[in-house]
């Protein structure tokens, strides 16, 4: 028999330490686990076919907030850069279309699946959750980061020094030579359709 639970059944099970008898299935009866834990895995892969399959598969099985907080912490999790706000705007799209069309627009989890197959993985910010601060720093480090952060104060670089603070204009900084100062110095550069009047 196959058992599905709408999403706010699985945060009342969960928060009121509920144990359920049955497993929690996708409408083609995958298990839920398994199928949130396939879409994810193939993420990280970069496998927007099989990701994209489960994503949808769990849509249509009614858990669709679900989909769309495991999707976000995945862009959190797995992917480098910002990606976590292109997520959002696709969620905040859904949620346009789903107010008016009830169980529709799932062509927005779709998107969202493909923009983080293809995005670079970086795990640092799981990392650091998991294997930093969970693990702990022992106290004689963060007391000596401590005392050289006192005993080494950082300088101000002095590219900070430019048209726009009163030291830079003291010192003659113009807006012709931050415009071509900065644009020499993006890094990781990507070029623009401007690059040439800088």
């Amino acid at each position: 028999m196959l058992y599905t639970y709408s999403d706010s059944e699985i945060s009342n099970r969960k928060s009121n330490g509920l144990i359920m008898s049955a497993k929690l299935k996708t409408a083609r009866g995958y298990d839920f686990g398994e199928a949130t834990s396939a879409m994810q895995k193939a993420i990280r892969r970069g496998d927007a076919k099989i990701a994209g399959y489960f994503a949808i598969e769990l849509f249509m099985s009614n858990y669709r907030e679900y989909v769309w907080r495991r999707l976000l912490t995945i862009s959190a999790e797995d992917c480098w850069g910002i990606l976590t706000q292109e997520v959002e705007s696709l969620y905040r799209a859904w949620q346009v279309i789903h107010k008016a069309k009830p169980g529709q627009g799932r062509i927005f989890v779709a998107k969202a699946v493909i923009l983080l197959s293809q995005a670079k993985k970086n795990r640092d910010a799981d990392h650091l959750t998991n294997l930093v601060y969970d693990a702990g720093i022992p106290d004689s480090e963060i007391d000596n980061a401590i005392e050289e952060a006192r005993n080494n104060p950082e300088n101000i670089p002095d590219y900070a020094f430019d048209c726009h603070t009163a030291k830079g204009k003291i010192n003659g900084k113009t807006k012709k030579e931050f415009f071509k100062t900065e644009q020499q110095s993006l890094k990781p550069f990507q070029p623009g359709l401007f690059d040439n009047l800088a």
